[in-house]
């Protein structure tokens, strides 16, 4: 999920006088912008206009190698494991004691990658 820190500021000022927000977890994940990481390359080769070399690791072959490394690295590498692969993240309901701030607020027009993204091109 990605989110600019701008809108980040912006949904986080609209919840502190909102009532429905009172001792709730508000989440904030745009629609447009829960992207896996191709997903997000693919974005910036259409804005760059070229295909980029791309390589990708499976699930097993990642943790095999997981395995020959000391601890310090498993501990770094699982967290990116738990984010890239199993999509915790996103990959999740959000609970009845919860709030997802693009449904509370969807006056807010929030920034999607590509937008983030043309900063650089």
């Amino acid at each position: 999920i990605y989110v600019d820190e701008d809108d980040i500021a912006m949904y986080s000022i609209k919840t502190i006088d909102d009532p429905r927000t009172l001792n709730k977890t508000v989440y904030i994940r745009p629609p447009k912008n829960i992207l896996s990481q191709r997903e997000v390359v693919q974005v910036w080769e259409n804005l760059i206009g070229k295909k980029l070399n791309k390589s990708s690791i499976s699930e097993e072959d990642f943790l095999a190698k997981l395995k020959e490394q000391d601890y310090a690295i498993q501990a770094r590498s699982t967290h990116y494991y738990h984010v890239c692969y199993e999509g915790c993240l996103a990959n999740f309901e959000i609970g009845e004691d919860a709030l997802e701030a693009t449904q509370l607020y969807p006056e807010i027009n929030y920034i999607s990658v590509e937008e983030y993204m043309k900063r650089y091109v």
